[in-house]
């Protein structure tokens, strides 16, 4: 069974958390605090963490960035306060995939994680085939990508968006696209799209400030363009 690590301080939220993701047919193990939730994730080894920020005696973000040294594409969502929008992005930048405001709906919960299971499953289609652009190399079958044979060091959702880019070169998307057909959200705050967008850059680019690949488009969005074939080849 799918396995999910509910971390919250507030044993009411866990309770309602656990109980509809238990419904919805997913193993829910619960941690109170940060110590217990990183134990936890050693001892059972989730395939998705529901996280809060504020938490007791190691608090939400450094056991995000532990989760993340032990494995990066562990799927992460975060549970945080309305007013705590610096440490929503912080969080993003840290490497969460997706976030939930309290006080929030449950079932929309439930939701968010079952995109991003669904984002992850193996069940890809068995047509899909590499995606290659210049020394990029992206498998969706497989979740893996890599840069001159180096593999990179991606997050869940990060992986999405750049095999969602890359496999429609040229196409110009807003962040309302990006946000419905990578994240699986029909509204949501544009600026997790901005926050990932950045931190992809960091990993593709050769200069992420100067960006040839992931390109802005003003007034629109984000747009992929393929590397040329005299880049490919070596010539001028």
């Amino acid at each position: 069974m799918t396995r999910v690590l509910v971390v919250d301080d507030d044993p009411t939220v866990r309770e309602v958390v656990a109980g509809y993701l238990i419904r919805a047919g997913l193993l829910v193990d619960q941690a109170d605090d940060g110590p217990a939730a990183l134990a936890q994730a050693a001892a059972e080894p989730p395939d998705v963490v529901v996280l809060d920020l504020m938490l007791p005696g190691l608090e939400g973000l450094e056991v995000l960035r532990r989760l993340r040294a032990r494995r990066g594409d562990l799927p992460v969502v975060l549970l945080t306060a309305r007013g705590e929008e610096d440490d929503r992005i912080l969080g993003l930048q840290v490497g969460a995939d997706d976030y939930v405001t309290k006080p929030f709906s449950a079932r929309e919960l439930v939701l968010r994680v079952q995109s991003i299971l669904r984002r992850t499953s193996t069940a890809i289609a068995p047509e899909a085939r590499p995606l290659v652009d210049g020394d990029l190399r992206v498998d969706p079958r497989a979740r893996t990508a890599s840069r001159g044979g180096i593999p990179l060091a991606l997050t869940a959702r990060e992986f999405d968006l750049l095999a969602h880019l890359l496999g429609h070169p040229e196409r110009a998307f807003t962040r309302t696209d990006l946000l419905r057909e990578v994240w699986g959200w029909e509204f949501g705050d544009e600026s997790t799209v901005t926050v990932h967008v950045r931190r992809l850059r960091e990993k593709v680019e050769d200069d992420p400030a100067a960006p040839r690949r992931i390109s802005t488009v003003w007034g629109v969005g984000y747009r992929w363009d393929p590397t040329p074939a005299a880049a490919i080849d070596g010539m001028p």
